[in-house]
C-alpha cells in the first residue's frame, strides 16, 4: 500500500512537474498592450527568436517613449508605422542603433510587428511597422545590403481587427512624407502585460 502510494505521489508530481515547465515556457516571452486612438490590441514578443531587438523595444516602453507617438504612415497593403513621431509630427530623439536579427527565422507575415530601419541593415532604434498582409520580400536574404530585410521580434495575438481599421484610414503628404494619416491615429499607451492586467 505504501509503495502504492508513493508511486502515485511520483506520477502525480511528474506532472506537476511538467505542467510547471509548459507554462514557464509559455510565459517566456513577454507581451505588451497597444492602447490607440483606434482600439487596443496585443503583442507577443519573440525574445526567443529576436532578443537584442525586443530588449531595445522594451526599453523603450519601459521608459515611456511611445506614449503619445503617432502612426505616421500607413499603407493599406502593406504595413502600418509608428514609433517615431509625436502627435505634433515631431521627430523624437532615439537611443543608438541595434545590430539587425533579421536571420532569425522569423518571417514578415500577416500582424508580426518588425524593426523600422533606414538603407542601412543594422539602422533600427525605435520605429516599427507591423505587416497587414505577408511580405515575403522583407524577408532576410542574405547578410549584405538590401538582403538583409527587416527584423521580426513579435506578433499580434489580440486585437486584429484595430489594425484592419487602421489599415483602411485615409493618408496624405505632409512635408516630404508620404501615407501620412489624415486623421491622427494616436498611440496612448504601451504597457508591459503583468499578472496584474
Amino acid at each position: 500500500m505504501g509503495y502504492r502510494m508513493l508511486k502515485i505521489s511520483a506520477v502525480a508530481l511528474s506532472l506537476v512537474l511538467a505542467l510547471a515547465v509548459e507554462t514557464v515556457a509559455a510565459q517566456a516571452n513577454p507581451q505588451v498592450d497597444f492602447d490607440t486612438s483606434a482600439g487596443r490590441f496585443r503583442l507577443e514578443l519573440r525574445q526567443d527568436k529576436a532578443p537584442v531587438s525586443v530588449a531595445n523595444f522594451l526599453t523603450y516602453v519601459r521608459d515611456g517613449y511611445y506614449d503619445g507617438t503617432i502612426f505616421h504612415r500607413v499603407i493599406g497593403n502593406f504595413m502600418i508605422q509608428g514609433g517615431g513621431f509625436t502627435a505634433e509630427f515631431e521627430k523624437k530623439k532615439t537611443r543608438d542603433p541595434i545590430q539587425n536579427e533579421a536571420d532569425n527565422g522569423l518571417k514578415n507575415l500577416k500582424g508580426s510587428i518588425s524593426m523600422a530601419r533606414t538603407g542601412q541593415p543594422h539602422s533600427a532604434t525605435a520605429q516599427f511597422f507591423i505587416n497587414v498582409q505577408d511580405n515575403p520580400a522583407l524577408d532576410y536574404r542574405a547578410s549584405q545590403g538590401q538582403g538583409w530585410g527587416y527584423a521580426v521580434f513579435g506578433n499580434v495575438v489580440s486585437g486584429m481587427e484595430v489594425l484592419e481599421k487602421i489599415k483602411q484610414t485615409a493618408t496624405t503628404r505632409r512635408g516630404s512624407y508620404s501615407d501620412v494619416p489624415v486623421e491622427t491615429i494616436l498611440i496612448k499607451s504601451v504597457t508591459l502585460v503583468t499578472t496584474e492586467n
